[in-house]
């Protein structure tokens, strides 16, 4: 029998990767796991002071050992990534190895929506930022990410992003 699974959530900033990977995680009565969360209490530092005060490389170095922890000492959890995490350090990879990857594919128009509702106070890349930048910096984050977001095990775009079309796509994935 397989061991649980490990569901990893990848996509851009904004296309619901925490709120969906709580869902999941209740429906299967698995741990959920937010990678950013989890860096911020085990350093005792905000993800914004650790950029400005050691770096983005400092960061990545960071994210790539709780991922890599985090994948080799659980089972049967959901873990939400940051929007970069997949980008870096062979990161993606790692995942796919560990796990079941999954990208969230959705539409720009909703991530700068769901942006400016969340008055990107809660996400330093945005802070500042008018519609019209968000925009501008949501396409070219894309641009930069989405070859490694398209390396997912499972991808769900539009309509098919619900708790019914991933289980559906996820039952492979508990057979033998």
């Amino acid at each position: 029998m397989k061991s649980p699974l490990k569901i990893i959530l990848v996509g851009m900033p904004g296309s619901g990767k925490s709120t969906f990977g709580r869902q999941i995680a209740k429906q299967l009565n698995f741990v959920f796991i937010d990678l950013d969360h989890l860096i911020e209490r085990e350093t005792g530092k905000k993800i914004k002071d650790i950029f400005g005060s050691e770096g983005e490389g400092k960061f990545r170095e960071l994210e790539t050992f709780y991922l890599e922890k985090t994948l080799n000492g659980l089972d049967g959890f959901v873990l939400s990534t940051g929007g970069g995490t997949p980008c870096f350090n062979d990161n993606m990879e790692i995942i796919n190895q560990k796990g079941v990857s999954v990208y969230l594919d959705v539409s720009l128009e909703e991530i700068n929506k769901r942006l400016i509702k969340d008055q990107t106070g809660k996400r330093p890349m945005f802070t500042g930022l008018d519609e019209g930048e968000i925009t501008l910096k949501l396409k070219n984050l894309l641009l930069q990410r989405e070859y490694y977001y398209l390396k997912a095990k499972i991808i769900l775009s539009g309509e098919d992003i619900s708790t019914e079309h991933l289980m559906s796509a996820l039952m492979g994935f508990f057979r033998n």
